[in-house]
């Protein structure tokens, strides 16, 4: 597989591509990776239900599978090592493993910088979407637990879409759910394949290098980011929708003093 290493460099020039000129009126977010560092907790997990039911996993294969949806994950597991257990057997393990986990866990934070730029899109009037492949108990029981559930309404899972990424069904359904077009989103990402999934959806896409999700592909994304603070520091040039941004100033301005 064709890796980005980990120490490359931000790229801090302009969202490319053909759709460069079409603004933003919506930013969607992958969770894992993206809103919360929860990779390395699920590789761990993944790992001992691996071990559970008979599957000898490599380092490679085991990030193959970031960013899709836990059925999915099973499905070629067990495909991939032959193994006789049912997918329902799988998932009915592994997801009381997960849940129980993460009920569990003290840790679980936003990562650093994340809420500073989120208050700013909502203070610039830019509605967000969270769509993940995890279980919607799961994307509710980490929105209570960091307390970003107060920034995300709209919560897509991959329980919800016909396919998982790498297809671009969830990002589809969230911009409808936006009411937005998709291509007047940008999309957030840690993976490989929820890169792909958002520019086949037709999407700008930010690939965020978390070294916790492991070493995926983001080569496909329009532009990369190592931190929040990269995505901060450029936030005035990324294309956004000049009349929500006109919006938000008005709001804004005290009732007594007219805008210039």
């Amino acid at each position: 597989m064709t890796t980005i290493h980990h120490d490359a460099q931000p790229n801090n020039e302009c969202l490319g591509g053909p759709s460069a000129s079409v603004p933003v009126k919506a930013v969607i977010f992958d969770m894992d990776g993206v809103l919360v560092d929860s990779e390395p907790i699920y590789f761990e997990i993944e790992r001992n239900s691996f071990t559970h039911f008979g599957a000898s996993m490599t380092e490679e294969e085991h990030h193959t599978y970031v960013g899709v949806t836990l059925e999915s994950m099973w499905r070629q597991v067990l495909d991939r090592h032959q193994l006789t257990n049912t997918v329902e057997e799988a998932l009915s393990y592994h997801r009381k493993n997960v849940m129980q986990t993460m009920i569990a866990h003290e840790g679980l934070v936003a990562i650093d910088g994340l809420e500073r730029w989120l208050d700013w899109l909502q203070e610039k009037g830019i509605p967000v979407a969270v769509a993940s492949s995890s279980p919607r108990a799961l994307i509710d029981l980490i929105m209570e637990k960091t307390g970003l559930g107060r920034y995300f309404d709209i919560r897509i899972t991959g329980e919800e879409v016909l396919q998982g990424k790498p297809a671009p069904d969830i990002f589809l359904y969230a911009a409808e759910q936006l009411g937005i077009a998709p291509t007047h989103c940008i999309v957030i990402e840690d993976s490989q394949n929820g890169v792909q999934a958002a520019k086949s959806a037709g999407m700008h896409c930010i690939g965020f290098h978390n070294p916790g999700s492991g070493r995926q592909d983001l080569s496909r994304a329009d532009r990369w980011i190592l931190s929040y603070d990269d995505l901060w520091a450029i936030r005035e040039n990324l294309p956004f929708d000049e009349q929500l941004l006109a919006k938000s100033k008005s709001r804004n301005v005290p009732e007594d003093i007219p805008p210039l």
